[in-house]
């Protein structure tokens, strides 16, 4: 396959001196094999990605290991970022929650060693809770910072209250939060909030666990959010009416997500080349405001209730 550099839009992710490919990767789904998830990361770059995001949770840190890797040699093309704030236990399965400031600042130590790398450009909270200890948890961030370790921070969350905590006390840059037209949460609360802030939205889920591909009928669950499977078939046969051989449904769905201006990237997972592939071909797709109002209009505008 021909490698080339498509014609990739690029955003600054809020007031950060990061300017991120408006389609990105997120590295979750790569799986761990060594060779297939190096030449995935290889042909991103290839296509004109530059933002990278993992997490020391993905595959117990194995997915770190293998984007280090992936990016050796191609450090300075990527802005990378990563997360921290889920703590496993030795000799335990699973984690616990550990947003403490001691915590953080030896986690960094591992993501640093596991991505071969001395500085993370975007280093982010791996959920939280307004219960949180969230001025220590600043502290460990902005120490971070001023030694050189992260250029910039933020936090990932699909929580209101939490993200209101944050924009108003600390310095953060981004907010990762799930975001699609079958999740439109964020669109009432949250991307007017960071909008206002300067602060960028990093949108991931963009097609929905794979619901919006032309998959759909084998990928449509019994239930997503608040709508049944008879619901997501109907509104998914729906949208199809928006595609053409040159527009199909996993860059309409990415196109909505990134027409809303607080939206500095979307961040879809890729298991194969082709899915890659898809999700960039909506580089050069573009919805009309009376298309983006049309799939307002058919789709729910989703409210936060739970996880406040």
């Amino acid at each position: 396959m021909e490698r080339r550099k498509v014609t990739m839009r690029y955003n600054q992710l809020g007031k950060s001196d990061l300017h991120v490919s408006e389609i990105s990767l997120g590295c979750m789904t790569l799986g761990t094999e060594e060779a297939k998830a190096i030449s995935i990361v290889h042909e991103a770059i290839d296509r004109g990605v530059n933002f990278f995001d993992t997490a020391d949770l993905y595959d117990y840190g194995r997915n770190e290991e293998l984007l280090g890797k992936a990016i050796k040699g191609k450090r300075s093309e990527v802005i990378l970022a990563t997360k921290v704030g889920n703590r496993r236990i030795p000799g335990q399965d699973g984690w616990i929650w550990d947003p403490s400031k001691a915590y953080i600042l030896e986690a960094v130590k591992e993501s640093l060693r596991r991505l071969q790398t001395d500085y993370i450009d975007l280093y982010q909270l791996h959920g939280g809770t307004i219960d949180d200890p969230i001025d220590e948890t600043i502290e460990a961030f902005e120490e971070l910072k001023q030694a050189g370790y992260i250029r910039y921070y933020g936090i990932s969350s699909i929580r209101p209250n939490v993200i209101r905590e944050y924009v108003k006390r600390s310095n953060i840059v981004s907010v990762m939060s799930q975001y699609s037209i079958l999740d439109r949460r964020p669109e009432e609360e949250v991307l007017p909030l960071l909008a206002e802030n300067g602060i960028g939205l990093i949108a991931r889920g963009p097609v929905a666990n794979g619901i919006l591909t032309e998959r759909y009928l084998q990928k449509a669950p019994e239930q997503y959010l608040d709508y049944g499977r008879a619901e997501l078939l109907e509104l998914l046969e729906q949208l199809s009416r928006l595609t053409n051989e040159s527009r199909q449904l996993p860059q309409i769905a990415l196109r909505y997500v990134l027409s809303n201006p607080a939206v500095a990237t979307a961040v879809p997972g890729a298991s194969r080349l082709e899915q890659l592939l898809a999700n960039l071909a909506a580089d050069e797709v573009m919805l009309t405001e009376q298309e983006r109002d049309w799939i307002r209009s058919i789709s729910k505008a989703n409210r936060y209730t739970a996880h406040r």
